[in-house]
């Protein structure tokens, strides 16, 4: 995973780099720019502790979501142009679905019975680099560009369960692997991806856009590390989400006489499988999330003016 973001980062800023040498920023004066706003409509997925596989490629086509989103472009030189970003959508994971009971591996996460839906509000400042460049104003700009991007982003997010009675739950508030606090709601990534604009009319551009946001955070699907220990879950949410913890009564009754939780089993092979503060809930590499925005954009070019040079 590190390889992978490791290499598209240097490719991209060596595109970058070579996108506006001067020759073409002299070429491509001030009057030549111009911006544009754009109106998305997305599908969301997730890579994380709830998915098929835990790794960067794995994600379940079932659990795609839609979201939205509105931008701003500059155009600054033939090559690369600056976009701030603004977008809602929503992610969803569910180990009842994703992962496979008869496999070796999976079927723990089966057990385990993982399920979450988390709304991500982001914030994006991305540079794109384009593949053709347009000295030109923007009436002589190509009919296709592809293009690749990368940047930072600021999100929102707010991972949530379904409770027993139907109803969900914030997660993030229940500490359900036993922090000592709440993981944080904002969060940063680096998004970075993809993707091809085409030229309706004169106004009017359209992009098919795929970009990967990683993340800095194993949380937003509330799994990352070991199941909490017993006098950390005291209330029947806590208990429910955080796996049960049968053995936190001693046998004593109560809250956790049953094991509740959402843990299917905890005999035979699972013997121990939620065991409080010794069993692993989430991934053992202890891998970052991340979440994948897949897009359809409708961009409006605000008309610049264009001066035409007086004869004399």
């Amino acid at each position: 995973m590190k390889n992978i973001f490791t290499y598209s980062s240097a490719f991209v800023l060596g595109l970058a780099l070579v996108a506006t040498p001067d020759a073409d920023a002299q070429q491509f004066s001030k009057r030549k720019q111009y911006n544009s706003v754009g109106f998305s409509l997305n599908a969301m997925n997730y890579f994380g502790d709830v998915t098929p596989v835990t790794s960067f490629t794995s994600l379940r086509l079932g659990a795609t979501r839609a979201g939205a989103g509105v931008s701003i472009t500059r155009r600054f030189y033939p090559r690369l142009s600056g976009r701030l970003g603004l977008s809602y959508g929503r992610i969803t994971g569910d180990d009842s679905q994703a992962a496979d009971p008869a496999s070796p591996d999976a079927r723990f996460r089966y057990n385990r019975n993982m399920s979450f839906r988390n709304d991500l509000l982001e914030v994006s400042a991305v540079a794109i680099v384009d593949l053709i460049e347009n000295r030109n104003n923007y009436l002589k700009r190509p009919d296709f560009v592809p293009y690749v991007f990368f940047g930072v982003a600021g999100f929102y997010n707010n991972p949530q369960g379904l409770y027993k009675d139907g109803t969900y739950v914030d997660l993030r508030p229940l500490k359900t692997e036993g922090q000592g606090s709440a993981y944080s709601s904002t969060q940063f990534s680096i998004p970075f991806g993809g993707g091809i604009r085409y030229r309706i009319n004169r106004n009017f551009d359209a992009n098919l856009e795929i970009g990967w946001r990683k993340t800095f955070t194993d949380y937003i699907d509330d799994v990352g590390g070991k199941y909490a220990p017993a006098a950390s879950l005291v209330t029947p949410q806590q208990a429910y989400f955080g796996g049960g913890n049968p053995i936190a009564s001693n046998g004593a009754g109560g809250l956790f006489a049953d094991g509740g939780g959402i843990t299917r089993a905890r005999s035979g092979e699972y013997a121990g499988f939620d065991l409080p503060g010794v069993a692993q809930r989430g991934d053992k590499s202890n891998n970052t999330d991340w979440y994948i925005v897949t897009g359809i954009t409708l961009n409006y070019i605000l008309t610049p003016r264009i001066k035409n040079p007086k004869f004399r």
